[in-house]
C-alpha cells in the first residue's frame, strides 16, 4: 500500500488579505501534525455571485468556481475559518457554498467530505453564531462536519502580534489540539467510508 499524506484545504471566509481568520489558518497550518499538507485557497473573490443562468451557460462552472471545486475534490478535508458578520457567516462564504452544493464535473464535492469549522473575531463571542449557521449549511450540503473539538477565538486583536503571528500560548495549544482532532476526524471518516 502506498502512503499518501493527508491534504487539508483551507478557506478563509473573509476577503481581507490580513484578516484574523486568514491569520488563524496560517497558524493552523504551522501547528498541523507532522506530514499533513495544508493549503490555503485564496481566491474566493474570483467567484461570481451564484446564478443559475450563469451555471447553465457554463456547465463546467465559471473558472473560479471550477478551481475551487477541483481543489476541494483533491483534498481529504476542508477547514473553514469564518468571521461573523451580523450574527452570521459572511456572504462571500455562503456564495461559495451555494456554488459548491451544485452538481459539477467533479461531482458533489462537499457530499461526504470531512470538514471542520472555527473562527476568530475582535468581539467577545468568537464567531459562535457564524459557526452555527456555517455548520448548518455544510450539513445540508452533505459535508461531515467534525463535532468537536470546537474553537471560538474572541478578542482576536490580542491574540496575534504586529506581524500577524499567533502570540497567545493558550490559543496555540488549543489550535494544536484542534488540528490533531481534525486529522483524527478525517482518518475516522475515511475508515467508515
Amino acid at each position: 500500500m502506498t502512503y499518501r499524506p493527508i491534504r487539508i484545504l483551507c478557506l478563509a471566509g473573509s476577503l481581507r488579505r490580513d484578516s484574523w481568520n486568514r491569520r488563524l489558518l496560517h497558524a493552523a497550518a504551522t501547528l498541523a501534525p507532522s506530514g499533513i499538507m495544508v493549503e490555503i485557497f485564496d481566491a474566493l473573490a474570483a467567484l461570481p455571485l451564484f446564478d443559475e443562468d450563469l451555471e447553465q451557460a457554463e456547465p463546467a462552472g465559471p473558472a473560479g468556481v471550477n478551481a475551487l471545486r477541483t481543489a476541494i475534490a483533491a483534498a481529504d478535508g476542508l477547514l473553514i475559518a469564518t468571521p461573523e458578520y451580523n450574527h452570521a457567516m459572511p456572504g462571500v462564504l455562503k456564495n461559495a457554498l451555494d456554488w459548491l452544493s451544485r452538481e459539477s464535473p467533479q461531482g458533489e464535492v462537499l457530499d461526504g467530505r470531512p470538514a471542520a469549522v472555527f473562527g476568530a473575531s475582535a468581539g467577545p463571542w468568537g464567531t459562535r453564531l457564524a459557526q452555527a449557521s456555517l455548520r448548518q449549511v455544510l450539513h445540508t450540503c452533505g459535508a461531515l462536519v467534525m463535532p468537536s473539538p470546537t474553537l471560538f477565538v474572541a478578542h482576536a486583536g490580542q491574540r496575534f502580534d504586529a506581524q500577524g503571528r499567533l502570540a497567545d500560548p493558550h490559543l496555540e495549544a488549543s489550535l494544536s489540539r484542534f488540528m490533531a482532532g481534525f486529522v483524527a476526524w478525517i482518518e475516522r471518516v475515511a475508515v467508515a467510508a
